[in-house]
């Protein structure tokens, strides 16, 4: 059953044909590989060993993911230690194009988060708010565990608990420091609550007496972008071979490979590139 909410969803694609991709020099096509800097949602959740055996079979670009906290993600593209970086934290993104790390910013796909606890639920927390949900976590004092990391699913989730209007998030929390999964490990062995994106936990299987308890709220809505790290930054950057690949996944071939990712029939990510 889709069980994602009902966001508003635009599929016009910017009309990119894959050949124009494989109509690059030989200098980008004959054995090139590039280095994307993306997050742990991404790559956990399986989308990238998905996808980039279809990219690099079209355009003969091998890529190199290097997983990361979307904060994270970003300064390796600062620093020029990555050609591509593919995160989602909208505003964080467009910093990093507005201070000419980036070339241009290209919206890819989308899916949303999702509050995760045990199924009795303790705190009372399940529904369709997010804010009332943290809200009864932080009253209860219930264990919340945090991924802490600077990762877009830690900005959103401290995005929510300021909406609560409270400081105050119960003597249960606990910050990890870490990735997606290792988070979901953490709830899952501790009985814990925790904010995860769709396409992780969908991928997660040591999920003990976890469920979703919280989902449908529109502010839940998790946007991905890609860009290409500006060579004039950096002129090592493979800005060709990046382009390319930012090129591919807004293309109609790059978002369709993106749209059949599913586990069990069901989607991880929704492309929505153009928007």
């Amino acid at each position: 059953m889709r069980t994602i909410p009902p966001f508003t969803r635009g599929h016009s694609i910017r009309k990119l044909v894959v050949a124009c991709v494989i109509g690059l020099s030989s200098a980008v096509a004959l054995a090139e590989s590039i280095v994307v800097a993306s997050t742990t949602s991404t790559e956990q959740s399986g989308l990238f060993r998905h996808i980039l055996p279809v990219f690099s079979k079209a355009t003969g670009i091998e890529v190199r993911v290097v997983a990361l906290g979307t904060g994270q993600a970003l300064d390796v593209g600062r620093r020029g230690d990555a050609d591509v970086v593919l995160v989602h934290d909208v505003a964080a993104e467009e910093r990093f194009v507005e201070e000419g790390f980036g070339v241009e910013r290209f919206a890819v796909m989308y899916n949303d988060f999702v509050l995760v606890g045990p199924a009795a639920d303790p705190a009372g927390a399940r529904g369709k708010d997010i804010v009332e949900g943290l809200r009864k976590v932080a009253a209860a004092n219930a264990v919340f565990v945090s991924r802490g990391d600077r990762s877009g699913t830690h900005a959103a989730e401290l995005r929510h608990w300021e909406h609560t209007g409270s400081d105050d998030k119960g003597r249960g929390y606990r910050e990890c420091g870490c990735g997606m999964g290792p988070a979901l490990n953490m709830a899952a062995s501790s009985g814990a609550y925790v904010l995860a994106d769709r396409g992780t936990w969908l991928s997660f299987r040591n999920r003990a007496d976890l469920e979703i308890l919280v989902e449908g709220d529109t502010r839940l809505f998790n946007q991905y972008g890609v860009m290409v790290v500006h060579p004039e930054r950096h002129p090592h950057v493979k800005r060709e071979a990046a382009q390319a690949f930012v090129d591919w996944l807004v293309s109609e071939d790059g978002q369709g490979a993106i749209a059949s990712y599913r586990i069990d029939g069901e989607p991880l990510f929704f492309p929505n590139a153009g928007q």
